[in-house]
C-alpha cells in the first residue's frame, strides 16, 4: 500500500489561512485603527484595485475550501490559487498606486502590515504550493 500524500491537506491549511486573514487586523492605519480586507473593498471608492484585489484573494479562498471537498472542483484548485495570487498583487498595486491614504499606506506596507496580512501571505504561498505539487 502506498503512503497518502498530505499535499492536498497543504492546499487546505492555505486557502484556510487566506480566509482566515482576510477577517483579521490586515494594515495598522495611519491614525491607530486597523483594516481587514472587508474594509478594503468597503472603503474603496468606484471598485479601483485595492477593492478588485480584496475581493479576488477573499473569492479565491473561499473557492479552494469548496474546491477542497467537491470532487468536480478538484482540478481547478491551482486556478483558485491563483486567483488568490493575482488578488494580492493587484491589491500591492492598488496601495503603491492609488492617491490619498492607499498610497501613504502602500509605502509603508511592511512597516504597518498586521498578522492577518502575514496570514494571507503564507496561505497563498502554502496554496500555491500545495495545488502545483499535488498536480
Amino acid at each position: 500500500m502506498g503512503k497518502k500524500s498530505s499535499l492536498p491537506l497543504i492546499y487546505l491549511i492555505g486557502v484556510l489561512l487566506v480566509a482566515i486573514g482576510f477577517c483579521c487586523p490586515m494594515i495598522k492605519g495611519l491614525f491607530g485603527t486597523s483594516a481587514n480586507g472587508f474594509d478594503f473593498i468597503r472603503n474603496a471608492k468606484e471598485g479601483g484595485f485595492v477593492a478588485v484585489g480584496s475581493i479576488l484573494i477573499f473569492a479565491g479562498a473561499i473557492l479552494g475550501i469548496i474546491a477542497c471537498f467537491v470532487p468536480q472542483l478538484k482540478g481547478l484548485k491551482l486556478i483558485f490559487a491563483i486567483v488568490s495570487l493575482a488578488g494580492a498583487i493587484i491589491l500591492v498595486i492598488g496601495f503603491t498606486t492609488n492617491g490619498g491614504i492607499y498610497k501613504a499606506i502602500g509605502k509603508q506596507l511592511l512597516k504597518r502590515a498586521m498578522f492577518g496580512f502575514y496570514m494571507v501571505v503564507v496561505g497563498i504561498v502554502l496554496a500555491v504550493a500545495g495545488a502545483v505539487s499535488s498536480k
